[in-house]
């Protein structure tokens, strides 16, 4: 049986893993992801077995992906496939671990938006704000620029979410936006669910937008939302501002960036953004956190020369 097994194709072997590991195991955004990487391991490789796959029939496998996929999304196809090769090398099915020292390449990444604003752009920014007495984008913008949700949870706040004499806003579910329908549905992960702490005046402010609307129904939600439409908006106030174009997730990156440079340590960073570790931090903002420590070396430096 396992020697038929192990001449099973292999995108064949990855589809039904995901049935079996991944199916109502994971969020549906990322499930998809999954389907993605299972498409294109169809389209790649349609006559690799698993008992074919050596480190060489695979490192050919990730090079070819790599043609046409910058290098963080191939490493993003190597990790998932990763998944299922280790649980096929513990059930027999290949002898010896394929993806060992695997080499990462990728195309040239394109030009990119600029992933965060300085100090000054937001302010510049937030002056471009219609913050009228009624609750609309431009409010949903402030909130994420001061909080660093991401676009889901700023979706799914109700008035019951704010704790207006603590300053907190409560994260505990997130916009399904996706759905034509709309709905709450679960955070991304179990550390998602937080308090966040929010500054005097955005409190302010929002006890008196939320006073009068339904306790318990998305404060931001009319209507079905896009993606695309917060961003294009967003887009305009940039381009009024004279400042550089980011989306709604720059802002999360923003933000986290703005208290990185404040001094504000990763672990507080991690929680308040709702990572599931402070790895993930470490990784997206690595390179403030080395700009950080260059200059904390010249401060080292500096007190050490005291000493002479």
């Amino acid at each position: 049986m396992s020697k038929k097994k192990s001449a099973q194709l292999f995108y064949k072997y990855f589809e039904e893993w995901i049935a079996i590991y991944k199916v109502n195991a994971i969020r549906s955004v990322t499930l998809t992801k999954y389907y993605m990487t299972l498409k294109w391991l169809a389209k790649l490789a349609p006559e690799l077995r698993l008992c074919d796959l050596t480190r060489r029939t695979y490192q050919e496998l990730i090079n070819t992906y790599a043609l046409e996929h910058e290098r963080q999304t191939t490493l993003d196809f190597h990790h998932q496939i990763k998944g299922a090769i280790m649980d096929a090398v513990d059930e027999g099915l290949i002898k010896v671990n394929p993806t060992r020292k695997i080499i990462i390449k990728g195309k040239k990444p394109g030009r990119k938006k600029s992933k965060f604003l300085s100090q000054n752009q937001v302010k510049l920014m937030i002056q471009q704000l219609d913050l009228s007495t009624e609750i609309n984008w431009d409010w949903y913008i402030l909130l994420v620029a001061k909080t660093g949700l991401r676009f889901s949870e700023a979706l799914a706040l109700t008035p019951n979410d704010f704790d207006f004499d603590r300053q907190t806003l409560n994260i505990s579910k997130t916009w399904n936006y996706r759905a034509t329908k709309g709905g709450f549905q679960p955070t991304k992960n179990p550390s998602s669910v937080r308090k966040v702490q929010i500054d005097r005046q955005l409190a302010m402010q929002f006890s008196q937008l939320v006073k009068d609307l339904p306790k318990d129904k998305s404060i931001f939600v009319k209507q079905r939302v896009f993606n695309s439409t917060v961003n294009n908006h967003l887009e305009l106030i940039c381009k009024k501002a004279g400042i550089p174009v980011i989306s709604i997730h720059g802002l999360r990156h923003t933000h986290a960036s703005l208290l990185l440079f404040g001094g504000v340590s990763i672990a507080s960073v991690a929680k308040r953004l709702g990572h599931a570790n402070m790895t993930t931090t470490q990784n997206t903002y690595l390179h403030i956190i080395q700009e950080l420590e260059t200059q904390d070396n010249d401060k080292i430096m500096r007190e050490m020369s005291f000493l002479n």
